[in-house]
This record gives C-alpha cells, sequence and structure tokens, in this order.
C-alpha cells in the first residue's frame, strides 16, 4: 500500500464498501432489497466490475474480454442462488439467499474479542510447538512498535475476514445444519488446510496443511461459540499478524 496510487485508494473503497453495508446493516439491507423486483436483484451485482474498469483503465491494462467476465459472472451467481465470490457473494447470501447465522457483522462486541483471543491462547502453544516440530516455523525477533498495529488491521480486513467469511460463516454453517457441529468443525477445518497446499511453495506444503487444518479447528469454534464472524476473525488476523512479526 505504500505504493498505491489515489485509483488504487478509490477501488479498495469500492470494493470494500459492499462489505461495510452487509456488516453493519446487511439484515436492513436484505429488507430494503427484497422489495425490488427481481431482475433489479439479480443485476444489481453488475457493479462488481467497477473495481476492474477502474484499475485496468489506470495502469492500461484493460481488456474487453476480461471486463465482460467481471460484468457476467456476479450476475450468473446471483441467478443462480435465486433458483436455488466476496462482494457478489455477500450480495447472493444476504439478500437472495437471506443466509441466517453467518455472523457477518461488524457490530463488534466485547465477547468478539473474549473468544477470538481465547482461541487464541488455546492455539498459539500448539502451533509453536508444532511448528518448531515440523521446522515451519523460524522465530526471529522484532520489538513491538505501534507500525504492528495497522498491519493487523490489514490482516483483518484482507485476509481474515475473507476467509472466515467463506469457511466458518457459509461452509461451516451449511454443513452443521447436515453433518452436525463436530463434523462440520473437522471437514471445514481440513478444507482450510487444504486451501493452503501451495502456500509459500511451488509444491504440494504439507506442513502448511497440516498447520492451517490445526489453526482451522480453533478459527471454527470461535465462530460457533455465538456465531460471530469477527471473533474468528480476531483469531485468524491474530495468528497471522504474529506469525508476520515474530516467524
Amino acid at each position: 500500500m505504500q505504493n498505491a496510487s489515489p485509483v488504487d485508494i478509490a477501488v479498495l473503497i469500492v470494493e470494500l464498501a459492499p462489505a461495510v453495508l452487509f456488516g453493519l446493516a446487511g439484515k436492513r439491507a436484505a429488507e430494503v432489497c427484497a422489495l425490488w423486483p427481481r431482475a433489479l436483484r439479480t443485476f444489481v451485482p453488475l457493479v462488481c466490475v467497477a473495481p476492474y474498469v477502474l484499475i485496468s483503465y489506470a495502469h492500461h491494462i484493460f481488456s474487453w474480454r476480461w471486463c465482460a467476465l467481471y460484468a457476467v459472472l456476479p450476475v450468473l451467481i446471483a441467478w443462480l442462488l435465486g433458483q436455488a465470490a466476496v462482494d457478489a457473494a455477500l450480495f447472493g447470501f444476504v439478500v437472495i439467499r437471506q443466509l441466517s447465522g453467518t455472523g457477518f457483522d461488524f457490530h463488534f462486541h466485547w465477547s468478539d474479542w473474549k473468544t477470538g483471543l481465547r482461541e487464541l491462547v488455546y492455539f498459539t502453544p500448539l502451533v509453536l510447538a508444532g511448528g518448531l516440530a515440523l521446522g515451519f516455523l523460524h522465530p526471529h525477533s522484532h520489538a513491538l512498535r505501534w507500525t504492528m498495529l495497522p498491519t493487523w488491521l490489514y490482516i483483518f480486513i484482507f485476509v481474515a475476514v475473507p476467509e472466515e467469511l467463506f469457511f466458518r460463516a457459509w461452509v461451516q454453517n451449511f454443513l452443521e445444519r447436515r453433518v452436525g457441529r463436530c463434523a462440520a468443525l473437522a471437514i471445514t477445518a481440513f478444507l482450510f488446510g487444504l486451501s493452503h497446499f501451495n502456500k509459500r511453495s511451488a509444491h504440494f506444503n504439507w506442513r502448511y496443511v497440516i498447520l492451517a487444518t490445526v489453526a482451522g479447528i480453533f478459527y471454527g469454534r470461535a465462530w460457533r461459540e455465538n456465531r460471530r464472524l469477527p471473533a474468528s476473525a480476531i483469531t485468524h488476523a491474530s495468528v497471522d499478524a504474529i506469525w508476520t512479526f515474530w516467524f
């Protein structure tokens, strides 16, 4: 973000706007959108193409082919959800399907911090022992400094929230209704681990998969405590931040 242009900042704001809306007033937004005609609700996700148009024109890489893809895909997702990716998926699940129990809410509660940090305390000894034993973690020293806070916020917004939204609010949420809490937690954690199979590696990184799977268990526990996405995102962001700062 140090070399970000004004256009880059504008695109970032555009991308964050729907997430902020659904996070702060998701129920109200769903109620309002429910009054719209079906065709309007289906085609509103066309606005998801705006970030691509802005950034591609600014960097002289605009392609009509990619523009068409980014315009059509969100509409297709909304249409499919009406019959039965983040801004488009949020619109689909919150407005079209009105999925309950996701916990996607940016009105933070004290319990979010209590639960999120509690799971961090439980998980940290395991990841340290396992990571060092597997040769995955390599400690290095950094003194505490104020710049760590913006880094944590960046990780929370752009890494933890999107990943927790998908794996906990959607995948674990859906699975719980079909296979029960324990099985849903285990399956989601395993899928979360597998999704990191090539992280920081050109090949299958089995060490990362193992540790990410274990992490997914604690993220899932944090989410299902009160079915609150901020809680699991706090645990997730804190784990990633500790890794970034000291490992």
